[in-house]
């Protein structure tokens, strides 16, 4: 028997979608319906990148797969809904990339009993252990190297079997859960989720805490490094966002191809089978009510199966006909794609999207912690590597707290305006608090107790010498837009902390000489006339 597979011509069983000739080769199923089948199992794992997701859209969407009823003679298909396990043998089975195997599993010899006994572990070897591997012994579903990949992304997939293996994409607002290692001892990162709700996550690298039971290795909160990674990817994908906007509106015009595919082999299949049950009705003796019953009530079955499918196939057909995008839509999606920073912030995109996104990009994410940074390396896919550096959270600190410069902003304007005024100039600034709102009263007033800035006291600006602009101006005995002017010349020197904040003058700077003599020089200067045929008067 190892003879005979050596040579590749051992087949206890054929996979379905192959056929055993008479000279004992191995051929593609000559069922068009059967091979495109096989084919769209394949092609939507390269698009769905889980065994999962495949079965879902094969439910979903009500497509079937073709199986064999094993038993002596020739094989009949039979069509039924795929279960998880028809899908990982098809996407698993190196005889769909023109390989013939064998050995694929283990065998052990014990004695039990003082009698030998050969078992057969249920591990999958590597292939490379494989005892028997024949390429391009067949005409293959799929080429070598695709099936190398599926199998590194299947293994990849799988959640809690390797230290090393990024696993599947999962619920939870982390974009990067499993593309994280540690730079200190290798291993792969955890997420954890806290906070009410559950929107709080943290990444840690547990170390050796299973083993020895000693504290967590890093550990850091995800919020940053989430937004800072995704940005990287957004620079990445920026030239291509006018063509992902492009498939984008060519997808939505042919996102039913394949279930139509499939139905209309369905039914090809379904008039074959009525027509065959019609023959045999005719074939019979009419007298032999028996037969004759039995026969006409399966045609009538096929004759239904027939005509479901048919309305599916109209249904179907309505909608595929619909209008495609309005010329509304195709301009806001081009907009998305020349800016894809909106794209990736709009509602409509869920997280998942954005994780698979990111997963075809990136391989895995060296971390550490370096003082108050975390210093990361980035592998993208084809090799290149990105090294940056983020920030980490002051302890205490939270996504929601106000950033480090408006908080010094709101410092020094309390030493000018009351809290009313203050806010009024942060939301004339485009300042926004922790959590994205406007400026109120209330707000500003929070945000000095938690920092311990003391409220404005009316007089103070006075008793430091300081002058607002109007107040300056009435000084001068000049107009505020002449004040104003003056400062924009620089004959009045002036400061302002932030557009829209008054402007700030100092009452010694007010009685300069040099600034008295400008401002009375403005205050007799009056505006020569546009027309040009009015003359000026001398006097």
């Amino acid at each position: 028997m190892r003879q005979k597979a050596r040579r590749g011509d051992l087949h206890l069983t054929v996979a379905v979608g192959y056929v055993k000739t008479d000279d004992a080769r191995v051929e593609k199923d000559p069922d068009r319906r059967v091979q495109e089948s096989i084919l769209l199992v394949f092609r939507k794992f390269a698009e769905l990148q889980t065994v999962r997701q495949v079965l879902l859209w094969f439910r979903q969407e009500n497509v079937l797969v073709p199986s064999v009823i094993q038993g002596r003679g020739k094989r009949p298909i039979e069509w039924k809904a795929p279960v998880y396990h028809t899908l990982h043998h098809i996407l698993t089975n190196p005889v769909y990339a023109g390989s013939y195997a064998y050995g694929r599993r283990a065998t052990r010899v014990m004695i039990k009993n003082g009698r030998k006994r050969v078992t057969r572990d249920t591990l999958r070897r590597n292939s490379k252990d494989w005892e028997v591997l024949i390429h391009d012994h067949h005409e293959g579903y799929i080429s070598w190297a695709e099936f190398e990949r599926n199998q590194h992304l299947i293994a990849e997939n799988a959640n809690g079997k390797s230290y090393m293996g990024r696993g599947s994409i999962r619920r939870g607002e982390a974009l990067l859960p499993g593309l994280f290692r540690c730079g200190r001892c290798g291993r792969r990162l955890h997420i954890q989720y806290s906070g009410k709700g559950g929107n709080t996550q943290r990444y840690v690298c547990r170390g050796t805490f299973g083993d020895m039971a000693v504290g967590n290795c890093i550990g850091f909160g995800g919020m940053r490094v989430d937004r800072a990674v995704a940005q990287e990817v957004l620079e990445r994908l920026q030239p291509l966002g006018i063509e992902a906007a492009l498939r984008a509106m060519e997808a939505h015009t042919q996102r039913h191809s394949d279930k139509h595919q499939q139905l209309e082999n369905s039914i090809k299949q379904a008039q074959y089978e009525a027509a065959r049950a019609r023959r045999q009705y005719d074939a019979v003796d009419p007298d032999n009510r028996l037969v004759a019953g039995e026969l006409e009530r399966r045609w009538n079955e096929k004759l239904i199966q027939l005509r479901d499918l048919e309305i599916e196939l109209e249904t179907l057909s309505t909608d595929r006909d619909m209008p495609a995008l309005s010329a509304d839509d195709c301009a806001r999606l081009m907009k998305l794609g020349s800016d894809l920073g909106q794209a990736w912030d709009s509602p409509s995109v869920s997280t998942e999207t954005r994780k698979k996104i990111i997963r075809l990009l990136i391989t895995e994410i060296i971390v550490d912690i370096v003082d108050d940074t975390l210093a990361i390396i980035i592998h993208w896919q084809g090799g290149d590597h990105t090294r940056m550096t983020v920030r980490k959270n002051k302890i205490g600190q939270t996504r929601w707290a106000v950033k480090a410069d408006v908080v010094d902003l709101v410092r020094a304007l309390a030493r000018q305006l009351p809290d009313l005024s203050i806010a009024a100039i942060l939301n004339r600034s485009g300042k926004r608090t922790g959590h994205g709102a406007s400026w109120t009263r209330s707000h500003v007033c929070s945000l000095r107790n938690i920092h311990g800035i003391s409220v404005y006291r009316e007089g103070e600006r006075a008793e430091r010498g300081e002058r607002t602009l109007d107040e300056a101006a009435d000084i001068l005995k000049v107009s505020r837009a002449t004040a104003y002017r003056m400062v924009s010349s620089g004959a009045l020197p002036a400061r302002q902390l932030c557009t829209g904040a008054p402007w700030i003058v100092r009452l010694s700077d007010l009685q300069h000489d040099v600034v008295r003599r400008e401002a009375d020089a403005r205050r007799s200067r009056r505006p020569r006339s546009q027309d040009l045929v009015q003359n000026p008067l001398l006097l």
